[in-house]
């Protein structure tokens, strides 16, 4: 029996799918230094070179207005960074409170809301050496602090389309509307964020109950008054914008191209906060996933996929924990895309695998690129956030985020 055509090229998809999941899962490739995003672009160029796509159709995968949203906001938060606004914010909301747990609603609190409309890996990246170096001023433990940080931002990541990367993807796909997804998720980021802080509490009591000793003092931070007035009237009209049904792709880059015309701020600064490896790695993706769809995702795998009830919310959430947790939740949610279209509610399911795919990522330490970011920031710091460490407060606030998560948008 000889091979057609078709088959070969199927089998073809099928062995660059898997291997390109599982690399992406991995984080690499044994014995070479190539990290996720060149395992996607490597993935791409297979399934050209291989016939499963021409190279007309794998430019036509790659979703621009997604990538476009994400390079805006890359931007925007890049903007706020450079100029001192986060550092600025923190500071403020830190200040004000008189004692451990008033510093942990603190941190939870600015690291969520912050992370609720901007991308929260970012987030990270600048709430990490602040609660560091907070921690060390008060001559606290800092692991609580920046367990707050990390899970904070994964809950507070979930109530809009611009939250976090795969929100993005789904905004896009999806086409429902800032407002309605905004309305329908924040509930859930708002419990997942006081189960943060709750629970963090309760792993860590004897830290909560010790008052603060003397504080140094602490340096001034960098901050220009007039690029902090900038990027603020820019990201709350682009949130505006967002609101009242622009699309949300060309407010975004065109925000974020407004920033760029600066007599005082080098563009390389904010150049240098653009995370190209997510934009590369989001490409390979899409067109490894639309080689698969064309070859593999065949009506029957779909019809077959659909007797596992991924229409009941619960269903649908377990499957895309456990998948978010087995190759990482961006390509989670583009590997569930043809199912969840083939969905009686859509709607409802796209909105599920958002709040899902974004939860589970608190389950384990190596469950989110935010809590990656926390902990080699810690470990640079000379810090280390164990995995266990992580496990004791993630699991039970993964389970109980999740479980009211799927009962919320089951109603």
């Amino acid at each position: 029996m000889t091979l057609t055509d078709v088959d070969w090229r199927m089998a073809a998809a099928a062995v660059v799918f898997a291997a390109t999941y599982l690399g992406v899962a991995l984080g690499r490739i044994p014995g070479l230094r190539i990290d996720r995003a060149g395992i996607a672009l490597l993935g791409a160029c297979l399934m050209i070179s291989l016939g499963a796509l021409s190279l007309e159709d794998a430019f036509k995968a790659i979703d621009l207005d997604t990538i476009a949203l994400l390079l805006g906001m890359m931007i925007i938060v890049g903007h706020l960074r450079v100029s001192g606004f986060f550092e600025l914010a923190s500071r403020f909301a830190i200040r004000r409170a008189w004692g451990p747990l008033m510093l942990l609603a603190a941190i939870v609190a600015v690291t969520g809301f912050f992370s609720a409309f901007l991308v929260n890996d970012a987030i990270c990246l600048v709430m990490t050496p602040l609660a560091i170096e907070i921690a060390r001023v008060l001559r606290r433990n800092p692991i609580p602090y920046l367990l707050a940080v990390a899970m904070a931002s994964n809950a507070g990541g979930v109530a809009t389309i611009t939250g976090n990367p795969q929100n993005m993807i789904i905004g896009i796909a999806s086409q429902i509307p800032y407002a309605d997804f905004a309305a329908r998720l924040a509930p859930v980021a708002a419990v997942g964020l006081a189960l943060a802080a709750g629970l963090i509490g309760l792993a860590y009591v004897r830290e909560f109950r010790t008052p603060f000793g003397v504080a140094g003092g602490q340096p001034r931070p960098r901050r220009h008054v007039r690029q902090i007035g900038k990027g603020l009237i820019v990201s709350i009209c682009v949130v505006i914008a967002f609101f009242v049904g622009v699309p949300i792709a060309e407010a975004a880059i065109v925000g974020g191209a407004v920033l760029l015309l600066s007599r005082a701020v080098n563009p390389q600064k904010i150049y240098a906060q653009i995370d190209g490896r997510l934009l590369l790695m989001f490409a390979g993706l899409f067109v490894v996933v639309a080689a698969a769809e064309k070859y593999l995702f065949s009506e029957p795998v779909v019809a077959a996929v659909a007797r596992l009830h991924l229409d009941n919310p619960w269903s649908l959430t377990a499957a895309t924990a456990v998948l978010s947790n087995l190759v990482s939740n961006v390509p989670a949610v583009l590997a569930l895309k043809p199912f969840v279209a083939a969905l009686p509610d859509p709607h409802r399911a796209w909105l599920v695998v958002a709040m899902a795919s974004t939860l589970s990522g608190n389950l384990t330490l190596i469950g989110s690129v935010a809590n990656l970011i926390v902990a080699e920031q810690a470990k640079a710091a000379g810090i280390r956030i164990s995995f266990l460490a992580h496990l004791r407060v993630g699991l039970p606030l993964t389970a109980l985020s999740l479980a009211f998560g799927a009962w919320h948008l089951s109603r």
